[in-house]
């Protein structure tokens, strides 16, 4: 008889894994549900271990029958006409195992959350942000938990931080990270404090955590060069647009644009109708020297937008020739590159190009097309991952509305349930 075990999500999942393995024929002798240990257990889901056998086959031939269980010549008559009758060989019953016992299969509940857990999430969010824009206004040192420091105890506290830890999730927070702030707040929660009290203590620290926005800034020096950079299809010709109409039409700043994007054949009559919307000029650069020339040529320019090639970052060739083209900008001119990722990327993704970028260059973050996604979570694992400062967000195609300076308390009361 064949013993192993096998461990699964769900009963059934390592049931299937033992009949994977042991054949249709495996009888489930035991099935234990495995509670997870460790600090953060209470977040974590059971593992099932099913315990399962398979009888062997009894083997028909063995060493006391190894010669023919009855002999021809003694049980055939050779007397012609006589009617030939050959016996069949006796086999022995084959054996079945019975289970020791009679299991019964537990009960398994998903755990759901009391009503009066969720109402009013949105208001608290709302009141928390509009708590933190007064004490950012009024020059306050004291932290705005105090406000809620005087209401008694739920006693829910753990089980309205496992609801906020499954609000993480759901708007796909990394795990790593979403356990980041369980733990630092479960020390919170062993105090007692009111479910208000918990939810802005982690407000606060998520916002801390996203810092504070860093946007294009004129300075003295002229121009100021930016460079976007990232993936193909990701906005980055858009996004030059909207921020160039911001600083030529609402600030009045005298702007020029440059497109080192030769690659693609509508890449510069895209920007070029932009500029000429504007009234900026535009010029189409093919290499590191034709740069700095045209950087010479526009030196009574406030601000210069370098547009690049998008490409795959596993494209090496693409990847030396942007990091040529960024390193000859001479040392005269602020220059600062922005990388542009869209939020409906796959995380994964992510990583790879955020691996492949920052090994060449320092850049800030931007993050385009957050009209199309519900979930944001990948916005606060990129800045946990990177360390990047977030600059812009853009919302749409439309130029030049649809552009924000990051909003980070905003951000925050997306992942937290809010709106």
């Amino acid at each position: 008889m064949t013993i192993k075990k096998f461990q699964g999500k769900t009963e059934l999942e390592a049931t299937e894994k033992a009949k994977a393995e042991l054949g249709q024929g495996a009888v489930v002798l035991n099935v234990k549900a495995i509670k997870p240990t460790g600090l953060f257990k209470k977040f974590k889901n059971s593992v099932y271990e099913v315990t399962a056998a398979l009888e062997e086959e009894p083997n028909m031939v063995n060493k006391e029958s190894a010669k023919p269980a009855f002999s021809v010549r003694d049980t055939i008559n050779m007397v012609a006409d006589e009617k030939i009758v050959i016996p069949a060989p006796e086999q022995e019953p084959k054996k079945t195992v019975q289970p020791e016992f009679e299991y019964k299969k537990p009960e398994y509940k998903k755990p759901e959350y009391k009503e009066m857990e969720t109402v009013g999430l949105e208001e608290k969010l709302e009141s928390l942000q509009n708590l933190l824009e007064k004490k950012l206004n009024s020059g306050e040192e004291s932290p705005i938990e105090e406000k809620f420091a005087e209401q008694p105890s739920s006693g829910e506290g753990f089980r309205f931080l496992k609801m906020l830890y499954s609000i993480l999730l759901e708007n796909e927070v990394n795990e790593k990270y979403a356990n980041q702030i369980m733990d630092e707040s479960e020390k919170v929660v062993r105090g007692g404090p009111s479910m208000d009290f918990l939810l802005s203590n982690i407000y606060q620290k998520m916002i801390l955590k996203l810092g504070q926005s860093r946007t294009i800034e004129i300075t003295e020096k002229k121009p100021k060069v930016a460079f976007f950079i990232g993936p193909t299809g990701v906005g980055k010709t858009t996004t030059i647009a909207k921020i160039a109409s911001k600083f030529k039409v609402e600030k009045g700043r005298k702007v020029a644009l440059l497109t080192a994007d030769t690659y693609r054949i509508a890449a510069a009559e895209q920007l070029r109708t932009y500029a000429n919307i504007l009234d900026t000029p535009l010029t189409i650069v093919y290499s590191p020297q034709e740069l700095s020339d045209s950087l010479e040529r526009l030196s009574e320019y406030d601000l210069v937008l370098v547009d690049t090639a998008g490409f795959s970052h596993r494209n090496q060739g693409q990847l030396s020739d942007m990091k040529q083209l960024v390193e000859n900008v001479d040392e005269s001119y602020e220059k600062e590159i922005y990388l542009v990722l869209s939020a409906t990327t796959k995380y994964r993704d992510l990583l790879e190009i955020a691996d492949v970028y920052r090994e060449n260059f320092e850049f800030r973050m931007i993050f385009t097309k957050l009209d199309e996604t519900t979930c944001y979570g990948n916005i606060y694992n990129m800045k946990m991952y990177t360390g990047a400062d977030l600059s812009y967000s853009t919302n749409g195609q439309n130029v030049p509305d649809d552009i924000e300076v990051f909003d980070t308390q905003k951000m925050v009361k997306l992942l937290l349930g809010g709106k």
